[in-house]
């Protein structure tokens, strides 16, 4: 009875994840029209800082700077320069040069980037099938790109489509860095983001500028994308996945969130969703499932060829 209910809050959870989450394409595109990308980034950070401290202190695992090992330091450095610093920065610029639509579903390629990079970094081997599968989520990615125009290969804005899907790298690279790290993921993600806004103070001394306080509207679009974004919204799904015993169904639940965020995109920033847009995002989502299907079945093909000790 017990499982049950732990498996309806994990539903539950998982799904106002995807809610919040579904949100974010909308609410980076409106605060882009009140604040710069790069200001705006500074203070989600901040916000974002602010959320996870409230979290993680009133958690029974806080956060304790004496106990902090130089590899805890080492990690979140590595990890806080990945996301939310260079992620993040380049994703609200794509999202500057872009419609809604267009960087927030290119946004979705990060699994299939993190395939990739999984052969290299964690030596893991590729399937022609898993291939087959990528190639299907890179048609997606031509197809949205392009808006359907194959004939010219006419890229609507190149610099935008490559900063959109460049930012999957950042996030894929965070990803393999997170999944050797096992400490408590509030405290984690906390001294991150910590590390992140020291990379932003960096970077704000290189341009030789200073972060500037945004108008009203400006900061509460960054303070939502700090909490709904960056903070709260993370912490609600990892308990989901804590709390589902079986943690594929609920990932697979956030396929939702871009078909979602179509509609709050729609009705909130007022775009015309394309034709083109929809038949993408149907074609990345299917490769990925597909890629994680061939992966599933080779996997267990593995575990039963490999001999007993």
């Amino acid at each position: 009875m017990e499982k049950v209910k732990n498996q309806k809050r994990a539903y539950l959870l998982a799904l106002l994840a995807i809610l919040f989450w579904s949100t974010i394409s909308s609410a980076l595109k409106i605060t882009l029209r009140y604040v710069a990308f790069d200001q705006m980034l500074f203070w989600s950070v901040l916000s974002g800082i602010f959320f996870l401290a409230i979290i993680n202190l009133s958690g029974k695992n806080a956060l304790k700077l004496k106990q902090l090992t130089k590899k805890d330091l080492l990690s979140s450095a590595i990890m806080g320069f990945f996301s939310p610093f260079m992620y993040y920065l380049i994703l609200f610029k794509a999202y500057d040069l872009l419609e809604a639509q267009v960087a927030g579903v290119l946004n979705y390629t990060w699994p299939i980037v993190l395939v990739l990079l999984s052969v290299p970094m964690l030596g893991q081997k590729i399937s022609y099938k898993s291939l087959f599968a990528i190639g299907i989520s890179f048609l997606g990615i031509l197809l949205i790109s392009t808006q359907g125009n194959f004939r010219t290969f006419h890229v609507l804005n190149p610099l935008g489509v490559t900063l959109a899907v460049g930012s999957a790298f950042f996030w894929s690279l965070y990803w393999i860095f997170n999944m050797r790290d096992h400490r408590e993921d509030s405290g984690k993600i906390l001294l991150n983001m910590i590390f992140g806004l020291f990379y932003m103070v960096i970077y704000y001394l290189v341009l030789r500028k200073a972060p500037q306080v945004p108008s009203l509207k400006g900061i509460i679009g960054s303070i939502y994308v700090g909490l709904f974004e960056m903070s709260f919204t993370y912490v609600i799904w990892l308990k989901a996945l804590n709390y589902s015993k079986n943690v594929v169904r609920v990932s697979n639940l956030i396929y939702l969130s871009p078909f979602i965020a179509l509609f709050w995109i729609r009705e909130a920033v007022g775009e015309t969703i394309h034709l083109f847009t929809i038949m993408g995002l149907v074609l990345i989502i299917l490769g990925i499932i597909l890629q994680q299907i061939v992966q599933r079945k080779e996997d267990r093909l593995t575990e039963r060829s490999t001999p007993e000790a």
